[in-house]
């Protein structure tokens, strides 16, 4: 195991924020958290099947290492959840940090690099889940590392919860974890992934605090038709009908709708830029320029244009067994976000008539996310991130933004937690690139990742360390 001896406590008379009693070499520590998240990517935890309990060991062993102990929660031995927990005086709720080890799967011959490799190349950490969420947990860790390190008195317990299921089955992870061990995990506030950093000419602009997020409603549409020889054309064939269902979908231009997050967010974000990008995010809902500005998003700004909308792209299509035989039945799955106010079943009536064909069913997908109020931003916890964010960033603006993913936040926020997520610094560029989370290329800046872990640690201090 790693030992780091490059922190200091400053013994001063004076202190301005919790933070500033402490000295670390933040060169040091940045060095320690690439290494934790080199060996964390290495860890093939894509879900399905998981296999996470692999790196919660690894989690467990780092902490053991220096004293910290953790324990594991699994109804899958194989899908273990781990919770660790700095002790805190009791005088104030606990705050809960989280970040899951699942991974999104991977087709591995689409990378340039091995994605489970964890190259170093460019100033960048290649691999599945540097983004989406190694990132967070790293950070998560490291912080844990570095409270008992110092040794800090806190006001507030600080739980670590690294979860299993993610992406896609939180039956074994947030919702086992809510369901059967909420008092393990309970706090006054959570900080989680979903938020996210951007930089402009190497300066952190904006500082996007994850408060709300788009809802995961997700649809399979299945076409049936009469199967037959491929020799002899039909018109009910399944394929065609389907290929013909996706493309509307895919083109369907669904309406602009802003909500307070959204609207506050656009506005902030018009005075923050100059020229086009100004004129863009101030009309995004004027009818004189909305055609315009949203054509202008889809072909340029996918995160945009998903933000003002619900948004509906279709994945997967399954169809045929021979290329000589026309099925009888074929498939395709959409990947539906809806906005949070979004009206669920008027949504699925307009899909059917985008549609326009009786022989294609709508089956919806079981909801697995629950809907929860935004959390709120006139409370000490985000006054807590700006004062943070404007201290390591002076020309930056903290603003709360809606998710256009989901995120196990959700589950927290149904209980009552008032949610945050953060993210490491990226151009808008590289938010948009090929380079993103669930993309080919996944990849972190270093840079990025070290003032993340510097960046959740100053929140953790300046919100939890006794006065």
């Amino acid at each position: 195991m790693r030992i780091t001896l490059a922190i200091a406590v400053l013994s001063l008379p004076l202190v301005t924020t919790a933070q500033d009693r402490f000295l670390i070499d933040w060169d040091a520590i940045g060095d320690e958290s690439v290494d934790y998240i080199v060996d964390l990517i290495r860890f093939d935890s894509s879900n399905p099947p998981g296999n996470e309990t692999r790196v919660a060991n690894y989690l467990k062993d780092v902490l053991a290492s220096e004293g910290i102990e953790s324990r594991m929660y699994a109804i899958d031995p194989n899908r273990a959840n781990l919770v660790a927990r700095y002790k805190g005086n009791g005088s104030k709720r606990p705050i809960l940090i989280m970040g899951h080890t699942d991974v999104v799967g991977v087709q591995a011959d689409k990378w340039s690099a091995p994605p489970f490799g964890g190259l170093r190349k460019d100033g960048y950490i290649w691999g599945r889940g540097s983004l989406d969420d190694k990132d967070n947990v790293t950070a998560g860790l490291m912080v844990m590392l570095l409270l008992n390190r110092l040794d800090v008195e806190m006001d507030r317990d600080i739980i670590f919860l690294a979860e299993s299921g993610e992406e896609g089955t939180p039956d074994v992870g947030i919702n086992f974890m809510v369901d059967k061990h909420w008092n393990v995990i309970a706090a006054e506030y959570a900080i989680a992934e979903g938020g996210g950093m951007q930089a402009v000419d190497g300066h952190v602009h904006v500082v996007g605090v994850q408060t709300t997020e788009k809802l995961p409603r997700r649809a399979t549409l299945v076409a049936r038709g009469t199967a037959g020889h491929g020799s002899r054309p039909r018109a009910d064939n399944a394929v065609t009908m389907l290929a013909e269902a996706v493309a509307r979908v895919g083109r369907w231009q669904t309406p602009v709708r802003l909500n307070g997050t959204t609207r506050a967010y656009f506005e902030r974000m018009a005075t923050l830029s100059d020229g086009d990008a100004a004129l863009r995010y101030g009309n995004i809902d004027d009818p004189e320029h909305q055609d315009e500005i949203d054509a202008w998003f889809r072909a340029n700004d996918p995160l945009h244009y998903s933000t003002i909308r619900t948004s509906v792209v279709p994945t997967i299509i399954d169809a045929g067994f021979r290329k000589n035989v026309i099925p009888s039945e074929a498939s395709a799955m959409l990947d539906i976000r809806m906005l949070p106010d979004e009206d669920v079943d008027g949504f699925y009536r307009q899909l059917a008539e985008i549609i326009d064909n009786p022989a294609i069913e709508i089956v919806p997908e079981a909801i697995y996310r629950p809907a929860a109020p935004p959390s709120d931003i006139d409370n000490e916890m985000f006054e807590v991130i700006e004062t943070v964010s404007k201290r390591m960033y002076p020309d930056s603006t903290t603003l709360p933004v809606m998710a256009t993913g989901a995120t196990d936040m959700a589950q927290i926020r149904a209980r009552g937690v008032h949610a945050y997520g953060i993210g490491p610094a990226r151009t808008l560029e590289e938010i948009n690139s090929r380079f993103g989370a669930h993309s080919d290329d996944e990849r972190i800046s270093e840079d990025s990742l070290r003032e993340m872990v510097r960046f959740l640690w100053n929140i953790v201090v300046e919100i939890g360390a006794a006065k």
